[in-house]
Protein backbone atom coordinates (compact mmCIF):
# COMPACT_ATOMS: atom_id res chain seq x y z
CA UNK A 1 0.00 0.00 0.00
CA UNK A 2 1.36 3.42 -0.99
CA UNK A 3 1.84 5.85 1.51
CA UNK A 4 -0.68 8.36 -0.53
CA UNK A 5 -3.22 5.91 0.30
CA UNK A 6 -2.34 5.88 3.90
CA UNK A 7 -5.00 8.68 6.06
CA UNK A 8 -4.12 9.24 9.50
CA UNK A 9 -7.01 9.21 11.58
CA UNK A 10 -7.05 12.09 14.63
CA UNK A 11 -9.26 12.03 17.47
CA UNK A 12 -12.74 14.22 17.50
CA UNK A 13 -14.47 16.00 20.20
CA UNK A 14 -17.98 15.54 20.30
CA UNK A 15 -20.60 18.07 20.69
CA UNK A 16 -21.69 17.50 23.81
CA UNK A 17 -18.39 17.70 25.63
CA UNK A 18 -17.77 20.85 23.98
CA UNK A 19 -21.10 22.45 24.78
CA UNK A 20 -20.05 21.70 28.59
CA UNK A 21 -16.20 23.25 28.04
CA UNK A 22 -18.21 26.14 26.73
CA UNK A 23 -20.62 26.62 29.09
CA UNK A 24 -17.99 26.44 32.07
CA UNK A 25 -16.11 29.13 30.40
CA UNK A 26 -19.26 31.30 30.30
CA UNK A 27 -19.56 30.69 33.63
CA UNK A 28 -16.46 31.43 34.82
CA UNK A 29 -16.39 34.48 33.15
CA UNK A 30 -19.78 35.51 34.50
CA UNK A 31 -18.61 35.07 38.41
CA UNK A 32 -15.40 37.28 37.37
CA UNK A 33 -17.50 39.66 35.81
CA UNK A 34 -20.04 40.23 38.80
CA UNK A 35 -17.94 39.81 41.54
CA UNK A 36 -16.58 37.02 42.25
CA UNK A 37 -13.65 36.24 44.03
CA UNK A 38 -11.09 34.34 41.96
CA UNK A 39 -9.51 31.15 42.92
CA UNK A 40 -5.69 31.93 43.51
CA UNK A 41 -6.02 35.94 44.38
CA UNK A 42 -5.93 37.53 47.09
CA UNK A 43 -9.03 37.79 49.79
CA UNK A 44 -10.74 41.18 50.41
CA UNK A 45 -11.19 42.79 53.63
CA UNK A 46 -14.41 42.37 54.87
CA UNK A 47 -16.53 44.55 57.43
CA UNK A 48 -19.64 43.94 59.18
CA UNK A 49 -21.43 45.94 60.74
CA UNK A 50 -24.70 45.88 63.34
CA UNK A 51 -27.22 48.64 62.51
CA UNK A 52 -30.54 49.05 65.05
CA UNK A 53 -32.67 51.26 62.41
CA UNK A 54 -33.46 50.54 58.59
CA UNK A 55 -30.42 50.95 56.34
CA UNK A 56 -31.80 51.83 53.32
CA UNK A 57 -28.52 51.13 51.78
CA UNK A 58 -28.61 49.91 48.50
CA UNK A 59 -26.21 47.51 46.51
CA UNK A 60 -22.87 48.71 45.81
CA UNK A 61 -23.14 51.65 48.19
CA UNK A 62 -19.92 53.51 48.45
CA UNK A 63 -18.14 53.34 51.59
CA UNK A 64 -16.35 56.61 52.36
CA UNK A 65 -13.14 57.37 55.01
CA UNK A 66 -13.40 61.27 55.58
CA UNK A 67 -14.97 61.76 52.09
CA UNK A 68 -12.35 59.07 50.09
CA UNK A 69 -13.97 56.19 48.75
CA UNK A 70 -12.21 53.18 50.13
CA UNK A 71 -15.00 50.10 49.32
CA UNK A 72 -18.31 49.30 49.04
CA UNK A 73 -21.62 47.38 50.47
CA UNK A 74 -22.03 44.05 49.02
CA UNK A 75 -24.63 42.49 51.16
CA UNK A 76 -27.57 43.16 53.46
CA UNK A 77 -28.92 41.13 56.07
CA UNK A 78 -31.52 41.32 58.58
CA UNK A 79 -30.94 40.50 62.38
CA UNK A 80 -33.59 37.36 63.02
CA UNK A 81 -35.59 38.71 65.74
CA UNK A 82 -35.83 42.22 64.95
CA UNK A 83 -38.05 44.44 62.84
CA UNK A 84 -35.41 47.09 62.02
CA UNK A 85 -32.21 45.61 62.82
CA UNK A 86 -29.88 44.85 59.83
CA UNK A 87 -26.35 43.74 59.40
CA UNK A 88 -24.44 45.41 56.51
CA UNK A 89 -21.16 43.60 54.71
CA UNK A 90 -18.37 45.96 53.57
CA UNK A 91 -15.57 45.38 51.16
CA UNK A 92 -12.60 47.65 52.36
CA UNK A 93 -9.92 48.35 49.57
CA UNK A 94 -6.27 48.53 50.72
CA UNK A 95 -6.93 52.55 50.74
CA UNK A 96 -8.68 52.57 54.05
CA UNK A 97 -6.91 49.63 56.31
CA UNK A 98 -6.06 49.38 58.78
CA UNK A 99 -9.26 49.98 60.98
CA UNK A 100 -9.74 49.75 64.41
CA UNK A 101 -11.37 48.69 67.20
CA UNK A 102 -12.97 51.45 68.46
CA UNK A 103 -13.62 52.22 64.49
CA UNK A 104 -17.45 54.08 63.77
CA UNK A 105 -19.77 53.55 60.92
CA UNK A 106 -22.84 56.30 60.16
CA UNK A 107 -25.02 56.06 57.12
CA UNK A 108 -25.50 59.85 55.88
CA UNK A 109 -26.96 61.38 52.83
CA UNK A 110 -24.99 61.30 49.55
CA UNK A 111 -25.36 65.15 48.08
CA UNK A 112 -29.36 65.38 45.86
CA UNK A 113 -27.50 64.65 42.64
CA UNK A 114 -25.96 61.46 43.98
CA UNK A 115 -28.74 60.51 45.47
CA UNK A 116 -29.47 57.02 47.90
CA UNK A 117 -27.16 56.93 51.09
CA UNK A 118 -23.45 55.95 51.97
CA UNK A 119 -21.41 54.37 54.80
CA UNK A 120 -19.11 57.00 56.44
CA UNK A 121 -16.50 54.93 57.90
CA UNK A 122 -13.99 56.52 60.91
CA UNK A 123 -10.85 54.07 61.30
CA UNK A 124 -10.67 54.69 64.87
CA UNK A 125 -7.58 55.63 66.96
CA UNK A 126 -4.12 54.20 66.40
CA UNK A 127 -4.06 52.71 70.34
CA UNK A 128 -6.94 50.57 69.28
CA UNK A 129 -6.22 46.67 68.41
CA UNK A 130 -6.42 46.47 64.71
CA UNK A 131 -9.75 44.61 63.22
CA UNK A 132 -9.16 41.56 60.77
CA UNK A 133 -11.37 40.53 58.05
CA UNK A 134 -14.49 39.38 58.60
CA UNK A 135 -14.69 41.52 62.14
CA UNK A 136 -17.89 43.09 63.07
CA UNK A 137 -18.85 46.55 64.53
CA UNK A 138 -21.00 46.30 67.41
CA UNK A 139 -24.30 48.28 67.50
CA UNK A 140 -22.82 51.03 69.90
CA UNK A 141 -19.75 52.03 67.14
CA UNK A 142 -22.48 52.51 64.44
CA UNK A 143 -25.50 54.88 63.56
CA UNK A 144 -28.08 54.93 61.48
CA UNK A 145 -29.56 57.20 59.17
CA UNK A 146 -32.71 60.09 60.01
CA UNK A 147 -35.17 59.78 57.83
CA UNK A 148 -37.55 63.12 57.41
CA UNK A 149 -40.71 60.87 58.39
CA UNK A 150 -39.21 60.10 60.88
CA UNK A 151 -38.93 63.84 62.30
CA UNK A 152 -42.39 64.14 60.90
CA UNK A 153 -43.77 61.74 63.20
CA UNK A 154 -42.43 62.93 66.67
CA UNK A 155 -44.09 66.23 65.84
CA UNK A 156 -47.01 67.18 67.24
CA UNK A 157 -49.34 69.35 65.71
CA UNK A 158 -48.38 72.67 66.87
CA UNK A 159 -45.15 71.87 65.59
CA UNK A 160 -46.72 70.58 62.44
CA UNK A 161 -48.99 73.55 62.13
CA UNK A 162 -46.10 75.99 62.78
CA UNK A 163 -43.56 74.53 60.07
CA UNK A 164 -46.81 74.69 57.21
CA UNK A 165 -46.75 78.27 57.74
CA UNK A 166 -42.93 77.72 57.83
CA UNK A 167 -43.04 76.38 54.01
CA UNK A 168 -45.99 78.80 52.95
CA UNK A 169 -44.55 81.87 54.44
CA UNK A 170 -40.82 80.66 52.35
CA UNK A 171 -42.81 79.86 49.11
CA UNK A 172 -44.57 83.03 48.87
CA UNK A 173 -40.85 84.55 49.97
CA UNK A 174 -40.00 82.81 46.99
CA UNK A 175 -42.80 83.83 44.46
CA UNK A 176 -42.99 87.70 45.57
CA UNK A 177 -41.77 89.90 42.73
CA UNK A 178 -39.24 92.43 43.94
CA UNK A 179 -40.28 96.14 44.88
CA UNK A 180 -39.03 99.23 42.57
CA UNK A 181 -36.20 99.82 45.06
CA UNK A 182 -35.04 95.96 44.99
CA UNK A 183 -34.77 96.23 41.70
CA UNK A 184 -32.66 99.25 41.36
CA UNK A 185 -30.30 97.11 43.48
CA UNK A 186 -30.24 94.46 41.67
CA UNK A 187 -28.23 93.25 38.62
CA UNK A 188 -30.06 94.15 35.27
CA UNK A 189 -29.72 90.17 33.94
CA UNK A 190 -31.87 88.89 36.86
CA UNK A 191 -34.01 92.39 37.43
CA UNK A 192 -37.67 91.77 38.15
CA UNK A 193 -37.33 88.29 38.48
CA UNK A 194 -38.73 86.27 41.82
CA UNK A 195 -36.50 84.44 44.07
CA UNK A 196 -37.81 81.16 42.83
CA UNK A 197 -37.39 82.30 39.04
CA UNK A 198 -33.77 83.26 40.37
CA UNK A 199 -33.12 80.53 41.77
CA UNK A 200 -33.66 78.78 38.73
CA UNK A 201 -31.38 81.23 36.62
CA UNK A 202 -28.81 79.87 38.90
CA UNK A 203 -28.89 76.63 38.04
CA UNK A 204 -27.08 77.88 34.34
CA UNK A 205 -24.62 78.23 35.85
CA UNK A 206 -24.79 74.97 38.86
CA UNK A 207 -23.16 72.49 36.00
CA UNK A 208 -20.01 74.80 36.24
CA UNK A 209 -20.17 75.51 39.87
CA UNK A 210 -20.47 71.99 40.29
CA UNK A 211 -17.41 70.91 38.34
CA UNK A 212 -15.24 73.89 39.79
CA UNK A 213 -16.22 72.06 43.41
CA UNK A 214 -15.54 68.89 42.11
CA UNK A 215 -11.69 70.54 41.52
CA UNK A 216 -11.42 71.78 44.81
CA UNK A 217 -12.50 69.05 46.97
CA UNK A 218 -10.07 66.84 44.90
CA UNK A 219 -7.26 69.36 45.11
CA UNK A 220 -8.25 69.35 49.15
CA UNK A 221 -6.67 66.09 49.26
CA UNK A 222 -3.68 67.03 48.51
CA UNK A 223 -0.97 65.51 46.55
CA UNK A 224 -0.22 62.63 49.10
CA UNK A 225 -1.46 59.78 51.34
CA UNK A 226 -0.59 62.12 54.58
CA UNK A 227 -1.86 65.58 52.87
CA UNK A 228 -5.60 65.59 54.20
CA UNK A 229 -4.75 64.01 57.91
CA UNK A 230 -2.24 66.86 58.18
CA UNK A 231 -4.75 69.42 57.10
CA UNK A 232 -7.49 67.67 60.22
CA UNK A 233 -4.27 67.66 62.65
CA UNK A 234 -4.23 71.19 61.61
CA UNK A 235 -7.25 72.29 62.27
CA UNK A 236 -7.34 69.97 65.55
CA UNK A 237 -4.83 72.46 67.25
CA UNK A 238 -6.38 75.31 65.96
CA UNK A 239 -9.82 74.55 67.52
CA UNK A 240 -8.08 73.49 70.76
CA UNK A 241 -6.46 76.84 70.58
CA UNK A 242 -10.11 78.37 70.27
CA UNK A 243 -11.46 76.28 73.32
CA UNK A 244 -8.49 77.71 75.44
CA UNK A 245 -9.02 81.43 74.81
CA UNK A 246 -11.51 81.18 77.36
CA UNK A 247 -13.73 84.73 76.90
CA UNK A 248 -12.18 85.44 74.01
CA UNK A 249 -13.98 83.24 71.84
CA UNK A 250 -17.63 84.06 73.13
CA UNK A 251 -16.31 87.80 72.56
CA UNK A 252 -15.78 86.99 69.26
CA UNK A 253 -19.27 85.61 68.75
CA UNK A 254 -21.01 88.54 70.18
CA UNK A 255 -19.02 90.66 67.87
CA UNK A 256 -19.59 88.77 64.91
CA UNK A 257 -23.13 88.93 65.32
CA UNK A 258 -23.19 92.54 66.52
CA UNK A 259 -21.65 93.01 62.17
CA UNK A 260 -24.06 90.83 61.36
CA UNK A 261 -26.57 93.10 62.67
CA UNK A 262 -24.80 95.91 61.35
CA UNK A 263 -24.70 94.75 57.51
CA UNK A 264 -28.26 93.34 57.83
CA UNK A 265 -29.20 97.12 58.90
CA UNK A 266 -27.51 98.24 55.76
CA UNK A 267 -29.19 95.56 53.39
CA UNK A 268 -29.79 97.86 50.87
CA UNK A 269 -26.28 99.30 50.88
CA UNK A 270 -25.03 95.88 50.89
CA UNK A 271 -27.10 95.38 48.05
CA UNK A 272 -25.92 97.83 45.77
CA UNK A 273 -22.06 96.85 46.70
CA UNK A 274 -23.19 93.62 45.76
CA UNK A 275 -24.38 94.83 42.18
CA UNK A 276 -21.19 96.37 41.25
CA UNK A 277 -19.60 93.86 42.06
CA UNK A 278 -19.41 91.94 39.26
CA UNK A 279 -17.11 95.14 37.53
CA UNK A 280 -14.81 95.10 40.65
CA UNK A 281 -14.40 91.37 39.80
CA UNK A 282 -13.54 92.51 35.80
CA UNK A 283 -11.41 94.85 37.23
CA UNK A 284 -9.90 92.18 39.41
CA UNK A 285 -8.94 90.27 36.38
CA UNK A 286 -7.26 93.28 34.58
CA UNK A 287 -5.23 94.13 38.08
CA UNK A 288 -4.32 90.21 38.46
CA UNK A 289 -2.94 90.30 34.82
CA UNK A 290 -0.45 93.17 35.60
CA UNK A 291 0.34 91.35 38.82
CA UNK A 292 1.59 88.50 37.07
CA UNK A 293 3.11 90.98 34.77
CA UNK A 294 5.40 92.24 38.10
CA UNK A 295 6.21 88.58 39.10
CA UNK A 296 9.40 88.48 36.57
CA UNK A 297 10.61 91.67 38.44
CA UNK A 298 10.14 90.45 41.37
CA UNK A 299 11.88 87.46 40.61
CA UNK A 300 14.93 89.22 39.48
CA UNK A 301 15.07 91.49 42.99
CA UNK A 302 15.25 88.30 44.67
CA UNK A 303 18.20 86.97 42.38
CA UNK A 304 19.64 90.10 43.37
CA UNK A 305 19.07 89.42 46.95
CA UNK A 306 21.03 86.32 46.58
CA UNK A 307 24.51 87.91 47.45
CA UNK A 308 23.30 90.26 50.28
CA UNK A 309 22.34 86.92 51.65
CA UNK A 310 25.35 85.51 51.43
CA UNK A 311 26.72 87.97 53.17
CA UNK A 312 24.67 87.33 56.19
CA UNK A 313 26.66 85.27 58.03
CA UNK A 314 29.74 86.92 57.85
CA UNK A 315 28.26 90.25 59.49
CA UNK A 316 26.35 87.57 62.13
CA UNK A 317 29.98 86.40 62.72
CA UNK A 318 31.55 90.17 63.04
CA UNK A 319 27.97 91.17 64.97
CA UNK A 320 28.39 88.08 67.63
CA UNK A 321 31.68 89.98 70.14
CA UNK A 322 29.05 93.18 70.16
CA UNK A 323 26.09 91.41 71.22
CA UNK A 324 28.54 89.63 73.96
CA UNK A 325 29.40 93.24 74.69
CA UNK A 326 25.64 94.58 74.86
CA UNK A 327 25.40 91.46 76.99
CA UNK A 328 27.76 92.24 79.57
CA UNK A 329 26.62 95.69 79.72
CA UNK A 330 23.27 94.70 80.39
CA UNK A 331 24.56 92.24 83.20
CA UNK A 332 23.30 92.59 86.96
CA UNK A 333 27.02 94.43 87.70
CA UNK A 334 26.31 97.18 84.74
CA UNK A 335 22.53 97.84 84.15
CA UNK A 336 21.52 96.36 87.21
CA UNK A 337 23.42 98.92 89.45
CA UNK A 338 21.92 101.61 87.59
CA UNK A 339 18.28 100.27 87.44
CA UNK A 340 18.98 99.99 91.34
CA UNK A 341 19.38 103.11 91.81
CA UNK A 342 16.40 104.51 88.92
CA UNK A 343 14.06 102.05 91.01
CA UNK A 344 12.94 104.16 93.82
CA UNK A 345 12.88 107.84 91.02
CA UNK A 346 10.53 105.81 88.85
CA UNK A 347 8.25 104.56 92.07
CA UNK A 348 8.52 108.26 93.34
CA UNK A 349 7.80 108.98 89.28
CA UNK A 350 4.43 106.82 89.43
CA UNK A 351 3.41 108.53 92.83
CA UNK A 352 4.32 112.18 91.28
CA UNK A 353 2.04 111.07 88.14
CA UNK A 354 -0.88 110.21 90.31
CA UNK A 355 -1.09 113.59 92.37
CA UNK A 356 -0.38 115.69 88.97
CA UNK A 357 -3.50 113.65 87.41
CA UNK A 358 -5.21 114.93 90.44
CA UNK A 359 -3.96 118.50 90.78
CA UNK A 360 -4.65 118.56 86.67
CA UNK A 361 -8.51 117.28 87.51
CA UNK A 362 -8.77 119.84 89.65
CA UNK A 363 -6.84 122.55 87.65
CA UNK A 364 -9.41 121.70 84.50
CA UNK A 365 -12.63 122.27 87.41
CA UNK A 366 -11.03 125.79 88.37
CA UNK A 367 -10.55 126.30 84.85
CA UNK A 368 -14.14 125.58 84.03
CA UNK A 369 -15.52 127.25 86.91
CA UNK A 370 -13.41 131.18 85.79
CA UNK A 371 -14.75 130.20 82.16
CA UNK A 372 -18.00 129.31 82.44
CA UNK A 373 -19.12 131.30 85.53
CA UNK A 374 -16.76 133.70 87.11
CA UNK A 375 -15.78 135.69 84.11
CA UNK A 376 -19.26 135.76 82.45
CA UNK A 377 -20.51 137.57 86.07
CA UNK A 378 -17.39 140.25 85.47
CA UNK A 379 -18.47 140.82 81.66
CA UNK A 380 -21.87 141.89 83.02
CA UNK A 381 -22.69 145.52 83.03
CA UNK A 382 -25.71 146.32 85.91
CA UNK A 383 -28.33 148.60 84.41
CA UNK A 384 -31.51 148.58 86.37
CA UNK A 385 -29.60 150.74 89.31
CA UNK A 386 -31.48 153.64 90.00
CA UNK A 387 -28.91 155.66 89.81
CA UNK A 388 -27.24 156.75 86.93
CA UNK A 389 -25.40 153.89 85.17
CA UNK A 390 -22.10 153.47 85.34
CA UNK A 391 -22.26 152.09 81.62
CA UNK A 392 -18.72 150.05 83.52
CA UNK A 393 -18.71 145.46 83.68
CA UNK A 394 -18.52 144.78 87.19
CA UNK A 395 -14.63 143.84 86.81
CA UNK A 396 -13.98 147.06 85.75
CA UNK A 397 -15.71 148.25 89.25
CA UNK A 398 -14.04 145.89 91.28
CA UNK A 399 -11.02 147.45 90.40
CA UNK A 400 -12.10 150.75 90.88
CA UNK A 401 -13.22 149.87 94.31
CA UNK A 402 -9.37 148.88 94.75
CA UNK A 403 -8.29 152.51 94.81
CA UNK A 404 -10.95 153.71 97.34
CA UNK A 405 -9.50 150.75 99.04
CA UNK A 406 -6.21 151.65 99.08
CA UNK A 407 -6.73 155.31 99.65
CA UNK A 408 -7.86 154.24 102.54
CA UNK A 409 -5.07 152.53 104.00
CA UNK A 410 -3.39 155.81 103.95
CA UNK A 411 -2.06 156.98 107.59
CA UNK A 412 -2.16 160.97 109.22
CA UNK A 413 -4.12 162.62 106.37
CA UNK A 414 -7.99 162.96 105.42
CA UNK A 415 -7.71 159.62 103.28
CA UNK A 416 -6.11 157.72 105.76
CA UNK A 417 -7.79 154.46 107.58
CA UNK A 418 -8.83 157.00 110.01
CA UNK A 419 -12.44 157.71 108.66
CA UNK A 420 -13.42 160.64 109.65
CA UNK A 421 -17.09 161.44 109.25
CA UNK A 422 -17.76 165.49 108.37
CA UNK A 423 -21.56 166.97 109.98
CA UNK A 424 -23.92 167.87 106.99
CA UNK A 425 -26.72 165.73 105.07
CA UNK A 426 -29.71 166.34 104.10
CA UNK A 427 -33.78 167.10 104.42
CA UNK A 428 -34.17 163.09 104.39
CA UNK A 429 -34.69 161.46 107.54
CA UNK A 430 -33.21 157.81 107.64
CA UNK A 431 -33.84 155.29 110.54
CA UNK A 432 -32.51 151.76 110.97
CA UNK A 433 -34.14 149.12 112.29
CA UNK A 434 -33.41 148.32 116.03
CA UNK A 435 -30.06 147.02 117.06
CA UNK A 436 -29.64 144.12 118.91
CA UNK A 437 -27.92 146.35 122.07
CA UNK A 438 -30.19 149.41 121.54
CA UNK A 439 -32.61 151.33 119.41
CA UNK A 440 -32.52 152.57 115.59
CA UNK A 441 -30.15 154.59 114.60
CA UNK A 442 -31.09 157.92 113.19
CA UNK A 443 -29.27 160.22 109.87
CA UNK A 444 -29.96 162.96 107.48
CA UNK A 445 -29.68 161.83 103.54
CA UNK A 446 -29.24 164.79 100.68
CA UNK A 447 -31.43 162.33 98.09
CA UNK A 448 -34.07 159.65 99.03
CA UNK A 449 -33.38 156.53 99.87
CA UNK A 450 -34.42 153.62 97.13
CA UNK A 451 -33.51 150.55 98.63
CA UNK A 452 -30.85 148.11 98.48
CA UNK A 453 -29.64 146.42 95.27
CA UNK A 454 -29.80 143.38 95.34
CA UNK A 455 -32.48 142.70 98.13
CA UNK A 456 -30.91 142.00 101.59
CA UNK A 457 -32.05 137.90 102.11
CA UNK A 458 -34.85 137.59 104.41
CA UNK A 459 -33.32 134.69 106.41
CA UNK A 460 -30.54 136.94 107.31
CA UNK A 461 -28.14 133.58 106.30
CA UNK A 462 -25.90 133.17 103.46
CA UNK A 463 -26.76 130.64 100.46
CA UNK A 464 -25.57 127.07 101.88
CA UNK A 465 -22.16 126.33 100.32
CA UNK A 466 -21.83 122.54 98.92
CA UNK A 467 -18.34 121.48 98.56
CA UNK A 468 -19.10 118.51 96.61
CA UNK A 469 -21.03 120.17 93.87
CA UNK A 470 -18.56 121.59 91.10
CA UNK A 471 -18.42 125.46 90.03
CA UNK A 472 -19.01 125.18 86.52
CA UNK A 473 -21.90 123.36 86.78
CA UNK A 474 -24.01 126.29 88.81
CA UNK A 475 -25.63 128.92 86.13
CA UNK A 476 -23.94 132.61 86.03
CA UNK A 477 -25.90 134.55 88.01
CA UNK A 478 -27.97 136.92 86.36
CA UNK A 479 -27.48 140.57 88.21
CA UNK A 480 -29.54 142.59 86.61
CA UNK A 481 -32.79 140.10 87.53
CA UNK A 482 -32.14 140.44 91.38
CA UNK A 483 -34.78 142.28 93.03
CA UNK A 484 -34.57 145.55 94.78
CA UNK A 485 -35.13 145.88 99.05
CA UNK A 486 -36.80 148.06 100.27
CA UNK A 487 -35.94 151.44 101.82
CA UNK A 488 -35.60 151.87 105.69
Amino acid sequence: MSSSNVRRRTPRVSSFKAAVVGLVVLAAICYAVFGGSLPFGSSPFLLKAVFTANTDLHIPSPVRIAGVQVGEVIGVERIKGSANAGMVIMQIDKNGLPLHADATADIRSRIFLEGNFYVDLEPGTPESPILKSGATLPASNTTGPVQLDRILSSLNSNARANLQKLVQGLGASLNTPPTAAEKRGQDQSDAGLTGAQGLNYALNYSAKAFETSAIVNQALLGERPTDLAGAIKGESQVFKGLAASGEALPQLVDNFEQTMAALSAKQDDLSSAIAVLPAVLRATDSADAALSASFAPTERFASELIPGIKQLAPTITVAVPWLKQLTALSSQSELGALLKYLTPAVANTSTALTSTASLISQANELSQCFSKVLVPTGNETITEDSSPPTGLQIYQQLFQSAVGLDSATQNFDGNGRYLRATVGGGSNQVKSAALANGGPLYGNAVLPLSGTLPAFPSSQKAPTLDSKVPCYTQTAPDLNSAAQGSAP
